[in-house]
């Protein structure tokens, strides 16, 4: 067994895409002509988006509120947090938590999304 995907449920896919193409320089590898599905060229795990109407169509009672306390979040690993949070920040990500250096050796900082979606970017944890 691999794990393919993971989806997030969103308002609007194709601006979603958009945002994280401009906030942390994914491009878009898939984007349905309805609009309600696309995907985040990511690698071989897809970070996939499916639109929060085609989801009710589709018989699922997804969250319509953005979370303010989320139960899960997703990290994006760089070399230089701060330049990285830089650039989520100016493309419309809401600052969460500045950086901050960790006692494990490791850099990270939060941003949220319009969806609620919790970002951490951060480097890879040291190790001795």
């Amino acid at each position: 067994m691999i794990f393919r995907y993971t989806i997030l449920y969103v308002h609007d896919v194709e601006r979603t895409l958009a945002l994280f193409n401009a906030a942390f320089g994914f491009e878009t590898a898939f984007l349905h002509d309805s609009k309600d599905y696309g995907e985040l060229a990511t690698g071989d795990t897809k970070l996939a988006f499916s639109s929060i109407s085609l989801m009710q169509q589709l018989g699922k009672s997804p969250a319509i509120k953005p979370m303010s306390n989320p139960s899960f979040e997703i990290a994006f690993e760089t070399d230089d947090v701060a330049a990285a949070l830089a650039k989520a920040v100016t493309a419309g990500a809401e600052l969460v938590q500045g950086v901050e250096e960790l006692p494990w050796g490791q850099t990270t900082a939060y941003v949220r999304l319009t969806e609620g979606v919790l970002i951490e970017i951060c480097t890879a944890v040291q190790t001795p």
